[in-house]
């Protein structure tokens, strides 16, 4: 009966670690093949960071690259900001109901597709040109859902007595959000910010809807679809690799600001 329960162990771990073979292992065959000294995408001819310097002289990257900076960072600040009144809204009302709960999470289940076609009627509807202001738009409406559950998350723990507390001492309720809610929640928030940064940077779908005509709008994800349809070349590998090594980084910070929103 002892070999049972190690026989089943053991098939777990085969099990898993063919899971992380089958997500991992293309990942790192692009970062091998980022660093590949010839151009063909498959065939190793030697180790070479020629590629990443090409990546710096070559004009339409580093616009998309600017475009996706400035769409991340504004769209972040803005959802974040948003998110974080939105969760604060939510969890100081009395009655809370599944159809509000729905309501705010709708961005994260509704398909991008979808998201991206409504968004794109909509500003059709408005007759609104379309560019990076509008990708802004949509990247807000898209993130906001995710930065509010994570200021919810660390919200269902809160002590609100220490609010309480400061509101009876005669501090303004601005007061009391400022020297003491948002002290207390910040790496909530944080953790919202690099979660929201990180989507729109990978973020391709609702980008590639709400851009508009022109090179002015294109962003990072667009830039590579548009050079992965002559072929996958070692450039674009190491694109790829640089945009994996931002979005791990800043979901790995997000991660470990988490661990202190679930046991504050």
């Amino acid at each position: 009966m002892a070999e049972r329960p190690l026989a089943t162990r053991r098939s777990l771990a085969a099990l898993l670690a063919a899971v992380f073979a089958f997500l991992y292992i293309p990942i790192g065959v692009l970062v091998a093949l980022s660093f590949n000294e010839g151009g063909l995408p498959t065939a190793w001819t030697g180790f070479s960071v020629k590629w990443y310097g090409a990546l710096l002289s070559n004009g339409d990257i580093l616009s998309a690259a600017g475009n996706t900076l400035i769409v991340g960072a504004v769209s972040t600040l803005i959802a974040t900001v948003l998110g974080t009144l939105l969760a604060l809204g939510i969890e100081t009302r009395r009655r809370k109901g599944r159809a509000l709960e729905a309501l705010v999470f709708a961005p994260m289940i509704i398909p991008d597709i979808v998201l991206a076609i409504a968004l794109l009627s909509f500003f059709s509807l408005l007759k609104l040109p379309m560019g990076l202001h509008t990708i802004i738009v949509s990247h807000v409406v898209f993130n906001l859902a995710f930065v509010s559950a994570v200021v919810r998350a660390r919200l269902k723990t809160f002590d609100w007595s220490v609010a309480e507390a400061s509101l009876d001492l005669g501090a303004s309720a601005f007061t009391t959000f400022r020297r003491v809610t948002l002290p207390l929640i910040l790496p909530a928030v944080v953790a919202g910010a690099l979660l929201a940064f990180t989507l729109s940077i990978d973020e391709f779908i609702i980008a590639f809807f709400t851009a508009g005509a022109g090179r002015s709008s294109v962003t990072l994800p667009m830039q590579i679809f548009a050079m992965i349809r002559f072929g996958v070349t070692p450039e674009i590998n190491a694109l790829a690799t640089l945009v994996m090594i931002v979005s791990v980084t800043a979901l790995t910070l997000s991660q470990r600001l988490n661990k202190g929103v679930i046991a504050p």
